[in-house]
């Protein structure tokens, strides 16, 4: 790649996992708030950690067609700074969530048929597209899509780039170059079980990555 990538690792609920995952000092931490998900954070399981994560990292709140009351609610106990809406989020909501002067991302299941005339609503209304593969349910399938058909995409949003990114993949970023892409998210395939981040690997990554 012609520039350095931020690195976003998302799904950590294990407190201990937590901050070995934070003193790799990545960019963002994704927590995920959807009873659904394997990877869903429990309170008590969590919430002093994360409220102790130094400020440089970013903390995202993953979220699936949940209440705007219930958002802001989660990011003001959790303390977190960025959302990302993986679920049917109107661009209204979007714009709701960004007066309160929160980094919102707006995330798209991507298959070979994609039609990026989809994201040109919420243009105005995020800070950030997030590209994910398609699949059944909301994500954490561990695939790729065709990367390439992101050069279909306007380039007008920046975009963070998910789904199945593995270190054996990692050299395909570079048919993204000159494309308008801001960082990757990294999940399932740094994964030992749902929810536990296998440090060796993100180390790994994050060596290849910032080198």
């Amino acid at each position: 790649m012609d520039k350095t990538l931020e690195i976003k690792v998302c799904g950590m609920r294990n407190t201990q996992n937590i901050l070995e995952v934070a003193a790799l000092k990545p960019d963002y931490m994704g927590f995920i708030f959807f009873e659904k998900s394997p990877r869903n954070v429990t309170e008590t399981a969590s919430l002093e950690t994360i409220l102790s994560l130094p400020k440089e990292i970013k903390k995202v709140g993953v979220f699936v067609n949940e209440s705007l009351e219930n958002i802001v609610k989660t990011v003001r106990t959790f303390g977190l700074s960025t959302v990302q809406l993986h679920g049917n989020e109107s661009p209204d909501i979007c714009k709701r969530l960004k007066v309160l002067k929160l980094e919102v991302w707006k995330a798209f299941s991507v298959d070979q048929n994609f039609d990026f005339e989809t994201c040109k609503s919420y243009e105005n209304t995020v800070d950030r597209f997030l590209f994910d593969t398609k699949g059944d349910g909301y994500g954490g399938h561990g695939k790729t899509f065709d990367w390439n058909i992101l050069k279909k995409y306007n380039q007008h949003v920046p975009f963070t780039l998910a789904g199945g990114i593995s270190l054996e993949n990692l050299t395909d970023l570079q048919l993204l170059d000159g494309l308008n892409i801001t960082g990757i998210d990294v999940n399932s395939k740094f994964e030992n079980s749902p929810g536990d981040k296998n440090i060796e690997k993100l180390q790994t990554l994050f060596e290849k990555i910032k080198a």
